[in-house]
């Protein structure tokens, strides 16, 4: 089976007149489809930019990024905009909930600018809202739903489109202990039910050991890559 992710020898470097400044170096990995995979560094570590790498909202300044064994250096921005929308889910860490929607209008419209082609799956919907505790809570805003359940609502807006990748950027980062732990093991569970690829980024280990894999990242470089042994734990806790 071919990786769904590739990511070879990639470099990205940030220039502001002569001053060129280097965010990754000579990156290289790669991810098969359905793992769950933490992406871990300090400040200033690269993991920001590798993140904004992979989901296509940025082009590497050297090597080659595959994603379902498309080049995406070969692709048009029209092109790359399609395959973003249709088969990678994004997490932040601050939720970006539209404030005057209710939760299952949010939700709802993610998949409609997604444009699938395909009518909102309401089964999944409701399947997603009680996988991650909120069915009780769609019909409230934001502002009246706690952190955690902001987050679970966001988690839902990026798996509603049945994407192969979800990319998290710190999706606990707002999150007490209590409602971070809830909210990785909903997406673990999530994502082996939904056979999706995830990739977190994350600066605390501890949340780290839930992936399958942890790349570890500093000044740019990968450092090492080892696989975690939170996934039994996680696995055998629900």
């Amino acid at each position: 089976m071919n990786p769904i992710i590739q990511a070879d020898h990639i470099g990205k470097t940030y220039r502001s007149g002569k001053l060129e400044v280097p965010a990754l170096r000579d990156v290289s990995f790669e991810i098969e489809t359905g793992a769950f995979v933490s992406i871990v560094g300090p400040s200033g570590s690269g993991k920001s930019t590798l993140f904004y790498i992979l989901g296509g909202l940025t082009s590497p300044t050297s090597g080659t990024l595959r994603i379902q064994g498309q080049d995406f250096s070969r692709l048009s921005d029209a092109e790359r905009t399609k395959l973003r929308r249709l088969h990678i889910g994004f997490i932040f860490q601050r939720f970006n909930l539209l404030p005057t929607i209710s939760a299952y209008d949010n939700i709802e419209l993610a998949h409609t600018i997604a444009e699938t082609g395909k009518p909102l799956d309401r089964s999944l919907l409701d399947h997603l809202a009680g996988l991650l505790g909120i069915s009780g809570r769609l019909h409230h805003r934001p502002n009246e739903l706690s952190g955690g359940e902001q987050q679970r609502v966001a988690i839902a807006r990026a798996l509603i489109t049945k994407p192969a990748i979800v990319l998290a950027d710190e999706p606990t980062g707002n999150l007490d202990t209590q409602n971070s732990d809830a909210v990785l093991e909903m997406l673990y569970k999530s994502s082996r039910e939904l056979n999706q690829t995830v990739l977190m980024i994350t600066h605390n280990p501890e949340a780290a050991q839930i992936a399958d894999r942890i790349i570890f990242m500093r000044d740019g470089r990968v450092t090492k890559i080892e696989a975690s042994a939170g996934r039994m734990a996680v696995a055998h806790s629900g």
